[in-house]
């Protein structure tokens, strides 16, 4: 089957089924001296490990497993020391440690925002072309400013089909404005962010992932942690700790990445392989022309269309191309940055 990718781009109508829940608030009271002094201790832990290595995937696992130890130790002497917290205070408390840990490698203070919230484990198992799925158990919180993160295990039958977030959705089932990043398989793995208005193309920029992180592991049944860091127009992406890019929404649509060509058979007489060349060669092709249409439909629409969005809707979403699509997010949460 012939790629159409370009399509994969024209399929962000989620569906969303909006629930108006009241906002989740892990702020809740002022903890004590006690818990002040540990929190504190794990956010200059994981500073100094995001410093060593600047935000390196291996500076994330450093940082994720001193922030979990900390926070088992935050549990413990919380309930040595009967600090007088409600259990549900103390939960959360314990909950928050490790991702307090994990903010300073994006560069967010963990003093400036709340958590939103923590999702359980989540699949999107999906079918067919140019099908979509949605998840999200808190669809009461809107977002503005935030960080949100995920594991994503994914196994897609096409390399263009996807895993990831849209973000500051209006909630519109069918003509959806709102933004999209999530990553993909193909070429050795890509990640783009899409923004729609009216449910159409009107913004877009491609990343090769591994041009910056190098661990990103394309192949089905990896799993990569995909984190968006949204601040006013600049949109942040970092895969595995290590920051590939950003994007400013203010600005318009950048040209599509060159696509490689596929390589010749080094044997010519190779029957099959060299059926198998020309076949890529007409669906590399196809895929050029098809990103190029994208590109001048994001373009026109981004001069026509207001495709610039201060706050709104979330959560993760799969998008397949063709074929079976599995993205499996864990360790997934919002963190909601405050205001300045």
């Amino acid at each position: 089957m012939k790629s159409k990718q370009a399509q994969l781009f024209l399929v962000f109508v989620v569906m969303l089924a909006v629930s108006l829940a009241c906002v989740v608030n892990f702020s809740g009271e002022d903890p004590d001296a006690t818990l002040n002094a540990m929190s504190t201790s794990i956010v200059e832990t994981a500073t100094a490990a995001a410093m060593d290595g600047g935000g390196s995937g291996g500076s994330l696992k450093t940082a994720q497993a001193d922030a979990t130890q900390r926070s088992m130790e935050l549990e413990i002497t919380q309930n040595a020391l009967e600090l007088g917290q409600s259990e549900e205070q103390a939960a959360k408390a314990t909950v928050a440690a490790p991702i307090l840990g994990e903010l300073p490698i994006y560069g967010v203070d963990p003093q400036n925002g709340q958590l939103g919230w923590a999702h359980d484990p989540v699949t999107l198992d999906i079918e067919g072309y140019n099908q979509n799925a949605f998840a999200n158990d808190y669809m009461g919180v809107i977002a503005a400013d935030f960080v949100l993160a995920a594991d994503i295990t994914w196994n897609t039958q096409y390399g263009s089909s996807g895993c990831g977030f849209m973000f500051r959705s209006d909630g519109n089932q069918n003509k959806p404005n709102q933004y999209n990043v999530f990553i993909t398989r193909a070429g050795n793995g890509h990640a783009l962010f899409m923004a729609t208005a009216d449910g159409e193309p009107a913004n877009f920029k491609d990343f090769y992932v591994r041009e910056e992180d190098k661990g990103f592991d394309f192949h089905n049944d990896a799993t990569n942690r995909l984190t968006v860091v949204a601040r006013g127009h600049i949109i942040e992406i970092y895969t595995n700790g290590t920051k590939i890019g950003e994007v400013d929404t203010t600005q318009p649509p950048s040209q599509p990445m060159q696509v490689p060509m596929p390589s010749p058979p080094i044997d010519l007489d190779d029957i099959a392989a060299k059926n198998q060349y020309e076949d890529e060669m007409e669906e590399y092709e196809q895929q050029v022309q098809e990103m190029q249409q994208m590109f001048s439909t994001a373009k026109m629409n981004f001069e026509q269309k207001d495709a610039i969005y201060e706050q709104g809707f979330l959560g993760m979403i799969a998008l397949s191309e063709s074929g079976h699509t599995v993205c499996k997010f864990t360790d997934a949460w919002l963190w909601l940055i405050n205001s300045e």
